[in-house]
């Protein structure tokens, strides 16, 4: 960012963090509060409101979360880590004002405080901004925040716990958790932590890991058990082991496993190639550099500093990597000998199981029912004025236009009119697939990327794609079986990946792009095996091992329906966009609810083969170099070598005898802008991207509420609006900002009390109001509509727009790796000259183009609205015809 940037950033958080209001109405609002349901009416009933209230609720839906926290709180149990720290919704109503102030005072103190930068700006200015600005305004004092130890136990404890039962199941019968933990040394022990870390990886990383093989293939669950492995974010660290969604009866057998399993690792220990792929994994991680590096950094070291360990040493992953070499030389049982002394002999062990009861969110209502009788009972007349009266006066503090102008800000004329371009070249490798080069200071790493399309396949398999992606690359190819091919994997990239995609073109909305996109990336020491790797992938996968697809498919069947608390407002929104684009239907059936339902059907199939044949079908339509385009990232010096690499890739590769007919039958053929086209800074051949179009498409509403046993609501609402290269594209994409930050952040979380919502604007010319852990559900849909209403009144000063205008450029202008470079134009067929015309569409937005583009698509009849909600039962919904209830 740029320098003057950087030091506003820096005294905004240097005040926020010393020096915040803390208003009593502040900690009303976004902690919790009793308020009557309609503040402006006293007869309405008195109920618990607050945004970090509600969002603790809709953290505590998440059955993971739940598990993982009372493994913390049992296995640490003499000290902080014994409590919720982000609040359990029971007791945040017992949290006062006064103690949160003093809890600030004391704990957010420079005195207990640590600092860290990264980025080439000279460290003596951000020293000296930080003493002017905060640590000269302090006196030291001992914060007394240190966690002393925790006492070891004397012998194992074990607890049982209860959950809601998973929605998405037909049965509960296999919804137990259960894991066994031990607790580890301190995590400012480096070396020992740097050790244990690498130790739990070999345990239970991957195919060939000891637990992996004997609980994951058991076939007992679907996955494992949450905070599987090394955890070191504790004053002492811990490991995890365990399995999830197994029958309650299983818990035994599970208990032996791993106590057997452990013995057997202790007798026999570890292959040397898995330790060195693990040893590649460290130093390809250092090599590989990504935009939020610093940022990764700072929480890599964060816990380890915080309890007085080392930070510089935690950073010389180099020295440990040497010293752990040394310690294997001269003991080559150095690492059985930890196994035993940490997990065979070490009485600090926990097992915790988790089952499913159909009254869990039932019995969680009731008690905040009884905790609000009990608050509401102590309450004396003059109370229930004040609790009234309170309410006006936030209600009035809410609708309050915000002085802003306190805060240091860049102005618009401070940005970059032009963007810097990127220097491509493509050739045609094998006769007629194009490969883009983009050379880059990459520090000694190949990215490979590929594209193929999905235009030939056939309509019933592709609800199967994203399953086809998840596994391609786990279940063995040429003559690896998935064990070896997953130590291929590890020794020699830094993983490789498939997806499916969805490309929106940028001038027609009924126009999208399909395909699959493979991507990896090594050291350039490994770039030809990598390059056979994918060879072996594409020519020979093997879809024959019936087992481990099972297993495959109750891992993501798992992951899927787990995230859906943390993803609620994505899954609303896919759904709300599903009938307004021609694209719309095939994000839903690869990224929406529809994919996590066919999974889940998946899992639960007795008889899996029918799947499992579809495998090979998808493959012939799809890996093969008919309608293929690959991308290369690497440093200058690389880059013939990799034309070799890709070059002999794609002449292996497999054609198709007869032309295969798209299946559907509109498709356009779109060159990419290069040298001899309208981009002068891409040189070499031309690429022809193959799109499909719906000339006859009528976009219509839909409604969707997907029943789900959640306290709080995840809420979506899609317009059709206008393609990227539209100029009323930029008047909505600064809209969607403007309504944020000035409208809905009040209405829906202020208000509300949601933990978060806004507005936003996809690439593909969607535009999405949503809102995350709502604890309102229709009232949210007036809450967009007024938002609507607001923009049209164009009720929005000059600085309002500048504001937005800068935080969309802080999104345009985010730095982009050296391996992602040029990927824009490689996936969408985005040159730079068009983002420079669009950059300039973004400078040219007015208050006119905002007010006209309110009228023109958001407004009620002009563009067509999607909507859809995931939440509980909800009465309105159900007398609703117009609504469609899943």
């Amino acid at each position: 960012m740029p320098s003057q940037d950087f030091q506003n950033l820096l005294s905004v958080y240097l005040d926020a963090a010393f020096f915040p209001c803390l208003r009593e109405l502040d900690f009303w609002q976004e902690g919790w509060r009793l308020e009557h349901e309609n503040p402006s009416d006293p007869q309405t009933a008195l109920v618990f409101k607050g945004v970090v209230f509600n969002e603790m609720k809709g953290a505590f839906t998440d059955n993971e979360r739940i598990f993982s926290q009372h493994l913390q709180n049992r296995l640490l149990p003499d000290h902080t880590y014994a409590v919720i720290s982000g609040g359990d919704p029971l007791c945040i109503p017992d949290l006062t004002w006064e103690q949160l102030k003093h809890f600030h005072a004391t704990h957010y103190h420079p005195s207990n405080a640590r600092f860290f930068t990264y980025g080439n700006f000279p460290l003596e200015q951000h020293l000296k901004q930080i003493h002017e600005e905060a640590l000269s305004k302090f006196q030291k004092i001992e914060p007394s925040t240190a966690v002393p130890a925790q006492k070891p136990w004397d012998k194992p404890r074990e607890f049982q716990i209860t959950c809601a039962p998973d929605s998405l199941a037909s049965s509960s019968s296999k919804q137990t958790t259960v894991s066994v933990s031990f607790l580890l040394p301190d995590i400012t022990d480096t070396f020992e932590a740097f050790t244990l870390n690498l130790l739990s990886s070999l345990l239970v990383g991957g195919p060939n890991s000891p637990f992996y093989k004997a609980l994951i293939e058991s076939g007992l669950g679907t996955d494992f058990s949450p905070d599987v492995g090394y955890n070191g974010y504790t004053r002492e660290a811990f490991f995890s082991v365990g399995l999830q969604g197994i029958a309650e009866k299983d818990i035994q057998t599970v208990r032996d496993i791993i106590d057997r399993t452990i013995d057997d690792v202790i007798e026999k220990g570890f292959e040397d190639d898995r330790i060195e792929a693990l040893l590649h994994k460290i130093e390809i991680q250092m090599k590989h550099q990504s935009v939020s590096f610093g940022l990764a950094l700072t929480s890599y070291i964060a816990s380890c500093w915080n309890h007085d360990g080392d930070p510089v040493e935690l950073l010389k992953l180099g020295s440990q990597v040497a010293q752990f070499r040394q310690c294997l030389k001269e003991n080559p049982k150095f690492l059985q000998e930890k196994v035993k002394q940490y997990f065979k002999k070490n009485q600090h062990k926990l097992t915790l199981s988790m089952k499913p009861d159909d009254k869990y969110s039932e019995k969680q209502a009731q008690m905040e029912m009884e905790k609000l009788k009990q608050k509401v009972s102590t309450l004396s007349l003059e109370d229930k004025q004040q609790i009234y009266d309170k309410g006006l006066e936030l209600q009035t503090q809410q609708s309050k236009a915000q002085d802003a102008s306190c805060l240091p800000a860049l102005k618009v004329s401070d940005i970059e009119p032009r963007i810097p371009f990127t220097e491509l070249a493509v050739t045609l490798a094998a006769g007629d697939v194009p490969v883009q080069y983009c050379a880059q200071p990459t520090n000694g790493v190949v990215y490979f990327r590929a594209f193929s399309s999905l235009n030939t396949l056939p309509e019933e398999l592709r609800p199967y794609v994203p399953l086809f992606c998840s596994v391609l690359t786990k279940l063995g190819c040429g003559v690896l079986d998935y064990r070896e091919q997953a130590q291929q994997m590890e020794l020699k990239t830094g993983g490789m990946t498939v997806s499916p995609h969805v490309l929106p073109d940028d001038s027609h909305l009924d126009t999208y792009e399909q395909g699959v996109f493979f991507s990896s990336f090594c050291l350039d020491r490994n770039l030809p095996d990598m390059m056979h790797l994918w060879a072996e992938i594409f020519n020979s996968p093997c879809f024959e091992e019936e087992e481990h697809f099972k297993v495959l498919v109750k891992m993501t069947a798992q992951e899927l329906s787990n995230g859906i608390p943390d993803s609620g407002h994505l899954y609303a929104s896919i759904r709300a966009s599903r009938t307004l684009t021609p694209a719309g239907d095939l994000q839903e059936t690869f990224n929406g609810m529809d994919q996590v339902r066919l999974m889940k059907r998946i899992a639960e199939m007795t008889d899996i083969r029918p799947i499992l044949r579809k495998l090979p079908r998808i493959k012939k339509y799809l890996l093969n170099a008919d309608n293929m385009r690959c991308a290369v990232n690497a440093a200058p010096q690389q880059l013939s070598q990799a034309e070799r690499a890709v070059g002999d890739f794609l002449r292996n590769l497999g054609r198709s005898k007869k032309e295969r007919k798209p299946v559907r039958p509109h498709v356009v053929e779109k060159p990419v802008p290069n040298g001899s086209g309208g981009s002068t800074h891409v040189s070499g051949s031309q690429v022809i991207r193959k799109l499909i179009t719906e000339p006859t498409f009528k976009p219509c509403q839909m409604k969707t509420h997907f029943l789900l046993p959640f306290p709080v609501n995840y809420v979506g609402e899609c317009v059709r609006t206008a393609p990227y290269t539209d100029p009323d594209h930029a008047s909505l994409k600064i809209l969607a900002r403007l309504m944020t930050a000035k409208f809905l952040h009040t209405e829906i979380r202020e208000k509300g009390g949601a933990y978060g919502g806004g507005a936003k604007l996809s690439h593909s010319g969607i535009f999405t109001f949503y809102s995350y852990r709502d604890p309102r559900s229709t009232e949210t849909f007036q809450s967009f509509a007024k938002a609507v209403d607001w923009a049209k009144s164009g009720k929005f000063s000059q600085q309002d727009i500048d504001e937005a205008k800068l935080s969309v450029f802080s999104a345009v202008d985010a730095p982009v790796a050296p391996s992602d470079k040029g990927l824009d134009h490689f996936l969408y067929g985005l040159s730079d000259e068009l983002k420079q015309a669009h950059r300039e569409q973004l400078f040219a937005v007015h208050r006119e183009g905002l007010v006209d583009v309110s009228n023109k698509y958001l407004g009620v009849g002009r563009s067509t609205h999607g909507l859809a909600l995931l939440g509980p039962e909800n009465t309105k919904i159900a007398k609703d015809p117009s609504w469609i209830i899943r």
